[in-house]
């Protein structure tokens, strides 16, 4: 009994601090840690949150590249950082991927993080160079069973959604295709181009100018859905593959004893600069599908994602140490 109330006690006194951080929030500067590179739609997502809370007078709000180690880096400097709604990090499904594929981590994905916000979403496209002999994902199948470790692919890195998105391909088609991992998307597509590696699954837009030029061939995209964007290209559902979806996903996060009224803030603020009209422009531009929704459903998805590459690095044997 004494126990209990004490816990009780401890939980009401941790309770009454977080209502009262709440309300004087945002009384400072907030940094929005991305935790890769300049260039990529993380970066823009996390730019743009950063101009509008600051323009709109919520909160002065400063942009942090922690690039590095798979996306790791800048992870752990939100997990060690005070839970006051002070830092936040912007994610991707390295997120999720990561909490599997490396042997350890200074951090755990689900147990030290609380989802914010899922902003938008885009699907990868399988592309190839024009000299692979291979227009389908029929004949795609069909050659690298004939040349089994013969064919190689690119991606930006271990753990992003292309190496992912080519491991899941893998799985459920039982081929095996070597692995060529580069560091960021612009020299894996100049290499791709130069007929220096076969094929990539990387982010709609950053494939379909070349395709379109005839500089890669275009396969078929990650999503259950033909894209707008290029509507005259498959999906890989529909090649065969029944059930292969990949979505590249890109949201906020922030540490896990965050108190709740100050994500909900996060939250309704961000839905409200996703809602711009804008905003809206400028995802739709970069060919990112504006989402929204509740913290909850974000942290739901983040979770679903931990188990779902859980199954397909665990099936492949991908590792980072």
């Amino acid at each position: 009994m004494y126990k209990f109330v004490v816990v009780s006690a401890i939980l009401a006194g941790q309770a009454l601090v977080g209502q009262a951080l709440a309300q004087g929030y945002p009384a400072k500067p907030i940094r929005y840690v991305v935790p890769f590179p300049p260039g990529a739609f993380n970066d823009t997502l996390g730019r743009t949150i950063a101009q509008k809370f600051t323009e709109g007078g919520f909160a002065q709000t400063v942009v942090d590249n922690r690039p590095g180690a798979g996306s790791t880096i800048g992870t752990d400097i939100v997990a060690k950082a005070p839970a006051d709604g002070y830092t936040v990090l912007g994610v991707a499904v390295p997120f999720a991927v990561n909490a599997s594929l490396y042997a350890r981590l200074p951090f755990d994905t689900v147990r030290d993080f609380t989802g914010v916000i899922y902003a938008g979403a885009t699907p990868n496209m399988l592309v190839m160079h024009p000299s692979v002999p291979v227009s389908s994902i029929k004949e795609l199948i069909a050659l690298a069973k004939a040349k089994p470790n013969q064919l190689n692919y690119a991606s930006t890195g271990n753990g992003t959604s292309n190496h992912m998105s080519m491991e899941l391909f893998k799985l459920m088609t039982n081929t095996q295709i070597v692995h060529i991992p580069y560091k960021g998307s612009a020299p894996a597509l100049t290499d791709l181009m130069g007929g220096h590696v076969m094929m990539i699954f990387d982010n709609t837009p950053n494939v379909l100018p070349h395709a379109k030029t005839g500089k890669m061939k275009a396969i078929a995209i990650t999503s259950l859905k033909r894209s707008e964007l290029a509507p005259e290209v498959p999906t890989v559902d529909e090649s065969g593959v029944k059930g292969f979806e990949v979505n590249v996903w890109f949201g906020t996060v922030a540490h896990a004893n965050t108190p709740r009224d100050i994500v909900n803030r996060l939250n309704a603020e961000i839905n409200k600069i996703i809602a711009m009209r804008d905003v809206r422009q400028r995802f739709v531009s970069g060919g990112v599908n504006p989402v929204g929704g509740t913290a909850e459903q974000f942290t739901a998805h983040i979770r679903n994602e931990v188990e779902k590459w859980a199954k397909v690095v665990k099936a492949t044997g991908a590792r980072v140490e």
